[in-house]
């Protein structure tokens, strides 16, 4: 649903939500520091950590990523319209909030299916008077219905950057190609995709005993080669970018995150191990730590 998206009731949100079982949105938020979560998905993002300690690392930087595109695109290539599927809970830097910065004009579109995401969605549609922020309550897998909703705010007739970033992994192959395909189709030339995608390319032992955790929870969690993330670009015709398809904390990287202040040692020893990851510093990182893939690429 678009346009109306404040207006939600708020009964059928709560019958929507099942807080006993983790969502991807909200597991998310668990490692952003964020607090809109149940104890299912703080339960799932300690799981994960337990099974790779260093694993934060890869949500972070594939955020800070997602803001290292935006900023390029805005800023160098003149994109003004985002179309940001699988948007998670409201964070620091929203794509609307960096895109709006460069260029007070963009209009954005947000995309995801968790009903708790919904209901936090005012933060989504703050706007500046410029610009244009919108909401849809939809499935990565009706891309349809996406494009549809999308079309109220998006002019299809100029470039628009299609943010795919780190939802294509919950999506299995016989599904996610067809997905990527119809939504590049319908974009206009001049358009870009950025996409992230976890991987066992880079550190496989760690990222398998954490897809073995989200399985165990009922989440589909494909991780997929070099080969197989380039096929979302090389077989809708997309040209990447520089540099290409690499390790997510080696696309353009500007060293530009913000460093969170930590408190007294004193403090953080009465932490949990996700408590203590919001005070981590993402610049103490190596090859080692991540397992995420990225890229962005024009539209011809």
């Amino acid at each position: 649903m678009t346009g109306d998206a404040l207006s939600q009731d708020p009964a059928e949100l709560r019958r929507r939500i099942d807080s006993t079982k983790a969502h991807p949105a909200r597991v998310y938020d668990v490692f952003l520091g964020g607090k809109d979560h149940y104890p299912a998905d703080r339960n799932a993002a300690a799981a994960g950590l337990a099974a790779n300690p260093r694993g934060y690392l890869d949500v972070r930087h594939n955020r800070d990523f997602l803001r290292r595109a935006v900023t390029a695109l805005s800023g160098e290539d003149g994109i003004r319209q985002y179309l940001d599927i699988g948007t998670g809970l409201p964070t620091a830097e929203n794509v609307h909030q960096i895109a709006q910065r460069i260029a007070a004009e963009s209009r954005v579109v947000y995309v995801d299916n968790d009903p708790v995401v919904l209901a936090h969605a005012r933060a989504l549609l703050t706007s500046g008077p410029e610009g244009h922020t919108d909401y849809i309550d939809a499935d990565l897998r009706d891309p349809g219905a996406i494009l549809e909703q999308a079309a109220k705010v998006l002019d299809f007739d100029r470039p628009i950057a299609l943010c795919l970033v780190a939802v294509l992994h919950f999506v299995e192959d016989g599904e996610a190609y067809p997905i990527v395909r119809e939504l590049v189709e319908a974009l206009p030339a001049g358009s870009r995709v950025v996409l992230s995608h976890l991987t066992e390319d880079l550190n496989p032992e760690n990222i398998r005993a954490v897809q073995r955790t989200y399985t165990e929870r009922g989440f589909t969690f494909v991780l997929r080669t070099r080969a197989e993330v380039t096929r979302f670009f090389t077989e809708n015709g997309l040209e990447l970018a520089e540099p290409g398809i690499v390790p997510v904390h080696h696309w353009r990287p500007d060293h530009a995150a913000p460093v969170p202040e930590r408190p007294d040692e004193s403090v953080l020893a009465g932490l949990d191990d996700i408590e203590k990851v919001r005070y981590q510093d993402i610049n103490d990182v190596t090859d080692a730590d991540i397992n995420v893939y990225a890229g962005v690429a024009a539209k011809g």
